[in-house]
């Protein structure tokens, strides 16, 4: 009889066969097992979280959120579970995060819900931990996120009304709404998931433009499927405005202040109290120091608050990075936006890289108070690694750059980045854009504050200087005959918080002058640093070697070498200057 060998052993044809019979038995038993095991649990859960007294209960009994915020989408995939062990092991509960709308639908009608975005996943992976999910689908997420997480093609509507019931807005998030809701619906508490309370908005009480957008935000929730505790958040001036009937509220601090918490007693009396956003840290911006918020200030905040038996989630427990263009900027109080660092380390309780810091041993040993069972082993750190240093091999300047673009736009006026026709209409969000013209004469060039945010200006390719928020006047040299004027103007993030949302457009917003003279037909490059871009400019044959003097501003090439499977590393830049 014929044989085969399978595993190392001589099979016969029927032993073969009756081998991958039980296989595909075994999966299919695996499969209806895992079934089971989420139908079982579906109908072992009979009430979710309430918030009908003064302390929240789970399946009837008293239960207390001991929350913290990891966003999926500032932390790359492969350390998703490595970094919720790392919450496990500190003594929390519950995990919370963000969802950023401008990276679900970076085009209207396109949706991403794939690799580093995918929720479902992220979703599954804090259930196996054992971990409750509170969700903050936004609209708007704030976050320190560009344009607080709503897509910039909405500012494509000169008539656009952010987080409002205008019609424009409202029809762009029911659409969200309907992939968004439809996907992580199934993950809710009373279908055997981990969510057990969803947020209606995010802060709302700190803007508050239209007093029918936060029912229309619940009701959009609702109408989708949602039916766990809904939840608001907002700080202590937001509370006055930022509620809405059948939402539990929840307040935002840094520092403890009796009078905040009688106040929010006072507003829902005998109801749960929880600090939704209890600041681990605080974010940092370009041109200041790295905030740091000691454990030591940190610590005694977090233990009364637990005394009072309140709620507590802390943002952030661990910040991640602001991967791309992703950060925002700060505006409110100031002349001119204050751009975010890439980094969003946030001084929280796990570094940026996901290390054990004095604020994480501390906090794990006052919340291990809170649980009747030890906590478990704390997962050993990443390996790192310290690679030789690398060095800059090839050069590309800008100008050669420009062939790898899309085709160029003409226009009679600027136009800013967001109405650019390109990326299939919805404009350019983010990068750098190219605008220029043609020049006759010397004299001064008056940006009339319309850029945004900050312009290198070239004659001819010859670099003369920065325009920006502070310098709206620029010298041009003198020059015979026709010359080009290049304004190579950089999106340095949109405010994510405040009431200046609407005025987020980016690239040249107005008219430029010459000499008093208003200047007219614009070539326009996009350079939004896509994906297709890199690849073409990197397989191009156009690189120099560096025995070419490099013209700036380019682009550099280089190589790291790994010799092994590789490590976390550092990178360190110790010759440039900001």
């Amino acid at each position: 009889m014929e044989s085969s060998s399978m595993f190392g052993l001589r099979l016969s044809l029927k032993q073969r066969y009756f081998l991958l019979l039980c296989v595909a038995v075994g999966a299919i038993l695996a499969y209806q097992c895992t079934r089971n095991r989420a139908e079982v649990r579906r109908m072992s859960r009979v009430e979710g979280l309430k918030a009908n007294s003064s302390q929240f209960t789970l399946e009837g009994k008293p239960f207390r959120i001991l929350g913290g915020s990891i966003h999926y989408f500032r932390v790359p995939r492969a350390y998703w579970e490595d970094r919720l062990l790392k919450m496990k092991a500190c003594g929390l509960n519950t995990l919370t995060t963000y969802v950023p709308w401008n990276l679900h639908e970076p085009e209207r009608g396109v949706f991403n819900f794939e690799d580093q975005l995918d929720l479902e996943a992220y979703l599954s992976l804090a259930a196996s931990q054992g971990l409750w999910v509170i969700l903050r689908p936004g609209p708007y997420i704030c976050a320190e996120w560009d344009l607080g997480g709503l897509p910039s093609w909405l500012l494509r509507d000169h008539n656009m009304k952010l987080r409002t019931t205008y019609p424009g807005f409202t029809d762009a998030v029911k659409s969200f709404f309907n992939h968004l809701i439809r996907k992580v619906a199934p993950y809710q508490y009373s279908k055997g998931g981990p969510i057990i309370a969803v947020q209606v908005e995010n802060e709302y009480g700190s803007f508050a433009k239209d007093k029918e957008y936060m029912p229309f935000i619940k009701e959009a929730l609702l109408s989708r499927g949602i039916t766990e505790l809904l939840l608001t958040s907002d700080n202590k001036e937001g509370l006055k405005l930022g509620g809405v009937k059948g939402a539990l509220e929840t307040i935002n601090f840094q520092k403890l202040n009796p009078n905040d918490i009688k106040y929010l007693d006072g507003i829902q009396p005998q109801k749960p109290k929880m600090v939704m956003e209890y600041w681990s840290g605080w974010f940092d911006l370009w041109g200041d120091l790295h905030h740091v918020y000691t454990a030591e200030d940190m610590i005694p905040v977090v233990t009364e608050i637990l005394k009072l038996d309140m709620s507590i989630n802390l943002y952030m427990f661990h910040g991640g990075t602001n991967f791309g263009f992703m950060s925002g900027a700060f505006a409110v109080g100031k002349p001119a936006p204050k751009s975010m660092v890439t980094s969003y380390d946030y001084d929280a309780p796990l570094s940026e890289a996901g290390d054990y810091t004095t604020k994480y041993h501390l906090l794990r040993n006052l919340f291990s108070l809170y649980h009747t069972q030890p906590l478990p082993e704390l997962p050993s750190l990443q390996e790192r690694r310290a690679y030789q240093p690398v060095v800059i091999q090839q050069h590309l300047s800008l100008w050669d750059s420009l062939h790898f673009t899309d085709k160029p736009l003409k226009s009679e006026r600027p136009v800013n980045i967001e109405n650019l026709a390109v990326n299939n209409n919805n404009g350019q969000s983010y990068g750098y854009t190219l605008y220029e013209t043609t020049i006759t004469s010397e004299g001064t060039l008056n940006s009339k504050n319309n850029v945004r945010d900050r312009a290198l200006v070239f004659v001819d390719k010859h670099f003369v200087g920065v325009l920006d928020y502070k310098t709206q006047e620029l010298a041009l040299p003198v020059g015979k005959g026709k010359r080009t004027l290049s304004l190579l103007v950089e999106n340095c993030g949109r405010v994510n918080y405040g009431k200046t949302l609407d005025e987020q457009r980016k690239g040249l917003v107005g008219d430029i002058e010459l000499n008093r003279r208003i200047l007219r037909d614009f070539i326009i490059h996009s350079l939004d640093m896509k994906p297709g871009f890199v690849n073409r400019l990197e397989s191009s044959g156009h690189w120099m070697s560096l025995r070419h003097r490099p013209s700036f501003p380019g682009f550099f090439q280089t190589r790291l070498y790994v010799n092994s499977s590789p490590k976390d590393t550092f990178i360190k830049l110790p010759h440039l200057i900001g």
